[in-house]
This record gives C-alpha cells, structure tokens and sequence, in this order.
C-alpha cells in the first residue's frame, strides 16, 4: 500500500519533445527533489533527449548527479568564498553572479549571472570594467539572466534582456552564450535574430516536466476504513467527529510531503478571499486534504500523521474500500512518493 505517482510516459516524453522543438539548446533544469520524479529518472529523460548540459541545483546535488548523467553539470547556485569544499569533475561548470566570485574560481569552467528585475543575484552594471580583467584567469561558459516569471509592470523580459546585451557588448565583453530563464519561445527567436553571433539556450525545468498536468497523477492507498457515529473520539488528539461518517486512513504523510505546502503568492479579490477562508478554517481544526473521493476532495480528520493521513468522509458518500486509491492534488516539488508507475 503505497503513495504512488503514475506516469502516462507516452503522453509525458512527448510534451518534452514538443518542449525541446520550441527551444534549441534547451538545458534541462533538475533541481531540489527532481521536480517530483528524483534526479536519476530525470537525467535519464535528459540523456533521452540528447541534451549536453545538465542545470542542477547546488554542489551536492551535482556531486550526485556526476554519476547519472554524463555531459556537463552547471551548478545554478553561484560560488562564495568560504563554501564547503565539494568534489567535482572538469565538466561541472560553476554560476558565479560577483568579481570576487570570479576570481576565486581561477582555472575553473563559469557562467556569470547578471542581475535581473528579480534583484535575487548577480553581477551589477557597474561591476563590468573590473569584470573584463577578472574573466581572464577563468574559462568563461557565457553570461546568464534569470528572469521574473510575472511582469505587472508592463515591462519587456526581451527588453531586458536586450539591455544587457548592449551593455555587455560595450564593456568588450565575449557574448557568444547566453543562458536565460522565463522566456517564451518567440522572444527567444526574437533574440536569436537580432544578435545571431550568440547562442541563446533557454534553462527550463517546470516547463519541461511539469508543463502538462494530465502526464502524470498521484493517488494514495486506502489502508483501513473506520465506520465512526456523531460524538466518537478519534486520533492523537482524541476530538470528537462532527457526524456520521467514515475514518479512512490513506498512504501519504509528512514524510511525504502531504500536508505541506509552500506560500502562494495571491493576486485579486477572490483569491485573497479564499486564502481568509481557508485561515479561518483552519483556526476550527478544518483542513481540507488533497485527497479525493466521490468526486469531492475531502477533509482530513486531522493533520496528516508521518506516512497515513486520516479523513473523514461523511456517510451520505460511498464507502471506500481497503485497498482503492485515491487521487491526491499534491505539488511535485514538495512531494516524495513510494514507487513510481508507467502507463
């Protein structure tokens, strides 16, 4: 009895292809848990595709990853002097988004990350005449810009990126690659365009795996099913249940991630409403699972223990049966699953 993520792998591996036709060059993103299907699966599907370049998360994880897939590894976390020390080989290329950074990297394959609107990290405007001198003790890979994913102030991600070209280009700067993040197809082709002596390659991760939801489906084994009155007391806390119904305990806990969840950012009314509603919710020990039953997702009983969750499903609804499964809405980069199923 298992948490399980399915896969319709036809259906998943050609929305790569179709992913991969629109950006040339594409390098494949495989970060934190593997985007939901862990980092072996993934270099797999990376070699799959003929893909050279791996984009990894930090140092560890391309200390790993080494093992797996056997082109190049670009580490997306940038160097800082004093960070621990980890092994890797030649073809591990190193993010670096300061000059210091640079020139303690010396002999060392990099890529320079330039400071975008997201103002997260990077090499400012005014830190490129000390730039040039400083590229010459490295093996410089291009220059990368890591983009917002939302504009709301009307701004142009081409624009942008453009903008940096210029002064890039003016700073005598070599601009034969450049990595970007967040960009649609066209702009890329855009770009390709106006500046055809660099290569763009495009670094996608979300896209790429998660870019079509009906690929892939989590659902959860019913382990036990419990017929309970209005009044019972139940669980670790032993409250009472509200009414008549069943407490049905399904695989999938903290450990795998259910129950967690990383903040959301809310724009307009409505959304914001519900985020209110769903607080004052909680505050009655009301939170809604991911699981779905009947049609309807259901709420837990009580916080999800390490591996189960317990729910309540009210008796008006069908009884669930030991060992049927039900899906689970659960975020891929937040969940660890029991075992993996193609179909």
């Amino acid at each position: 009895m298992a948490l399980t993520l399915y896969v319709d792998t036809a259906r998943w591996r050609a929305h790569q292809h179709n992913v991969v036709q629109q950006f040339p060059g594409l390098v494949p993103v495989v970060k934190g848990n593997g985007y939901g299907f862990g980092h072996e699966r993934l270099a797999e599907e990376s070699a799959r595709l003929g893909a050279d370049l791996l984009a990894v998360g930090t140092t560890y994880e391309a200390a790993r990853m080494k093992d797996y897939f056997s082109g190049d590894l670009l580490v997306l976390t940038p160097f800082r002097h004093g960070e621990e020390p980890v092994p890797l080989p030649d073809r591990a290329i190193r993010s670096v988004s300061t000059v210091e950074g640079v020139s303690g990297l010396v002999g060392a394959r990099v890529v320079i990350e330039v400071m975008s609107s997201m103002k997260r990290h990077g090499v400012h405007p005014e830190d490129l005449p000390k730039l040039a001198a400083a590229i010459e003790d490295v093996r410089l890979e291009g220059f990368a810009i890591h983009l917002p994913l939302d504009r709301t102030d009307g701004t142009s991600a081409v624009d942008e990126v453009i903008g940096w070209m210029d002064r890039l280009r003016n700073a005598r700067l070599p601009l034969h690659t450049m990595f970007v993040s967040h960009l649609k197809s066209e702009d890329l082709v855009r770009l390709q365009q106006q500046f055809p002596q660099t290569r763009f390659r495009a670094r996608i991760g979300t896209r790429l795996w998660l870019g079509d939801h009906e690929a892939t489906e989590y659902r959860g084994s019913v382990l036990d099913v419990t017929r309970v009155s209005k009044g019972d007391r139940f669980g670790y806390r032993q409250q009472k249940v509200a009414s008549d119904g069943y407490l049905v305990v399904v695989a999938g806990g903290t450990s795998h991630g259910v129950g967690l969840e990383s903040p959301k950012a809310l724009q307009g009314m409505m959304p914001r409403a519900k985020g209110v509603a769903r607080a004052g919710l909680a505050t009655m020990n009301r939170n809604l699972s991911p699981y779905v039953w009947a049609g309807k997702q259901r709420w837990f009983a009580e916080p999800p223990h390490m591996q189960v969750s317990i729910l309540f499903v009210p008796g008006d609804a069908p009884e669930p049966r030991i060992g049927e499964e039900l899906v689970a809405h659960l975020r891929h980069t937040t969940t660890q699953f029991d075992r993996m199923v193609d179909r």
